[in-house]
C-alpha cells in the first residue's frame, strides 16, 4: 500500500512538471506549434493525402522537337468545367477558382500581365499589371483602412467570370520519349452587360501557369456529384487535362485568329468548326504517329504516311492490271497439271502382264519372259 501511495505522488508531481514546462513556453511559440498542427490537419484529405507544396508536372523543355500552340476557351458553364466555377462566394474552405487567383494577384504572390489587342501573352516585366489599376478598370469596388487594401468576398466579380482563355502546347520531350499537354498561360474573362441589353467578354488579365501552379496545388475541387468527398487540387485537374474547350486561335504563320470579322465566336459556322476539327485532328495524328512504330500492331490497310498510301494505291493498280495475265498462266499450270494427272492415272490403271501358257509341242507348261537388260 505504502509502495503504490509512493508511485501515485511520483507520476502527480511528473504530471505536474510537464504542465509547468508547457505553459512556461512563450505565447508566440505556442501560437506557432498551434498554427503547424491546424495547417496538418486542414491540409489532410478524405484519403489521407495532404495538400501539394509543389506541382507534380514537369516542365516543358524548351529543346521540345516538335511543339504546337493553341488557344482554347474553357466555358465553365459546361460540366466538364464546372469545377472551376462554384462556389460562386467561398464557404466552407472552398472557393472558385477565380477568387483564389484573384487574391493571389492582390496579395502580389502571382503577377498579373495585360491582355493586348492580339490576344496573346506578353510576360516581360513591362507588360505586368498593378492589382490597383485590375480594380479600376473593372469597377470592383474595395476599401482603405490603415494603409491597406480590403475587399469582401461578396465583391469579388468570380459570378461574370464564366470563361478562361487558356494557351495550350502539345508537344513531344524526346529527352523522356513522352508525349504531354499542358497548360502554359492563364486569363480570366469578365461577362459583363453592356448598354445594349447584350453580354460582352472582357478579358482581364494573362497569368503565367507556372508560378500559380504552386498555389493551384493548395485549392481544392469538388469535381463528382455523387461523391462530395472526392476532391482534387486545381493543379491536378489542369495537370490532367479534364477541361474541355473549343480552340479560338492557334499559332501560325499567319498570325491568324479562328474567329469572325465582328470577334465573336461562331459555334455554328461550319468553316470554323471544321477549322477546329482540322487542327484537333492534326495533334491527334502526330499523338499516334509517335507511338506508330511497330507495324504488326498498324493495320495493314491505313498506311502510316501519306507515300505509303500512295506507294500502296500504285501498287493496288499495278497488281490489277497484271491480274488477267496471272489469272491466265493458272489456268495453264492448272490445264498441264491436269494432263500430267491423268495420264498418272491412266498408267496406273493398265493391267499387270500375266502369265501366257506355251502353243508349241512338247509336254505342257507355262513360258517365262526374259526380262531385257
Amino acid at each position: 500500500m505504502k509502495a503504490t501511495t509512493i508511485y501515485s505522488l511520483a507520476l502527480l508531481a511528473l504530471t505536474l512538471t510537464l504542465s509547468l514546462s508547457v505553459s512556461a513556453q512563450p505565447a508566440r511559440r505556442r501560437n506557432q506549434q498551434q498554427g503547424q498542427q491546424q495547417t496538418r490537419t486542414q491540409g489532410q484529405r478524405a484519403g489521407g493525402a495532404t495538400y501539394r507544396e509543389f506541382p507534380a508536372a514537369q516542365a516543358m523543355p524548351a529543346d521540345a522537337d516538335w511543339r504546337r500552340d493553341v488557344y482554347r476557351e474553357l466555358d465553365l458553364m459546361k460540366d466538364e468545367n464546372a469545377p472551376l466555377y462554384y462556389p460562386i462566394v467561398p464557404q466552407n474552405g472552398r472557393s472558385s477558382l477565380f477568387t483564389y487567383l484573384f487574391k493571389l494577384v492582390l496579395r502580389g504572390q502571382v503577377k498579373a500581365y495585360r491582355y493586348n489587342m492580339q490576344g496573346t501573352e506578353d510576360f516581360s516585366a513591362s507588360n505586368t499589371e498593378r492589382p490597383l489599376d485590375i480594380l479600376g478598370r473593372f469597377e470592383v469596388p474595395y476599401d482603405t483602412a490603415g494603409g491597406r487594401m480590403r475587399i469582401n468576398d461578396v465583391d469579388i466579380p468570380s459570378e461574370e467570370v464564366t470563361s478562361y482563355f487558356v494557351k495550350e502546347s502539345t508537344y513531344y520531350d524526346q529527352h523522356t520519349a513522352t508525349f504531354h499537354s499542358r497548360i502554359v498561360a492563364l486569363c480570366p474573362v469578365l461577362h459583363r452587360g453592356d448598354d445594349f441589353g447584350g453580354s460582352a467578354k472582357r478579358p482581364m488579365f494573362w497569368v503565367k501557369y507556372e508560378e500559380a501552379a504552386p498555389y493551384f496545388g493548395k485549392l481544392m475541387l469538388l469535381y463528382s456529384n455523387l461523391n462530395n468527398a472526392a476532391q482534387m487540387s486545381a493543379d491536378d485537374y489542369f495537370t490532367q487535362n479534364l477541361y474541355k474547350g473549343d480552340i479560338y486561335m492557334a499559332t501560325n504563320l499567319q498570325d491568324r485568329l479562328l474567329v469572325s470579322s465582328d470577334d465573336e465566336f461562331l459555334e455554328s459556322d461550319s468553316s470554323l468548326q471544321a477549322q477546329r476539327n482540322v487542327i484537333e485532328q492534326q495533334l491527334t495524328d502526330f499523338e499516334q504517329h509517335v507511338w506508330r512504330g511497330d507495324s504488326v500492331a498498324r493495320p495493314a490497310e491505313q498506311p502510316a504516311t501519306p507515300l505509303a498510301a500512295e506507294a500502296a494505291a500504285t501498287d493496288s493498280t499495278a497488281l490489277d492490271d497484271e491480274q488477267p495475265a496471272i489469272q491466265t498462266n493458272r489456268r495453264q499450270a492448272n490445264t498441264r497439271r491436269s494432263g500430267n494427272n491423268r495420264r498418272q492415272r491412266s498408267s496406273a490403271r493398265q493391267p499387270k502382264p500375266r502369265k501366257q501358257r506355251s502353243s508349241g509341242s512338247g509336254s505342257a507348261g507355262y513360258s517365262v519372259r526374259r526380262a531385257r537388260h
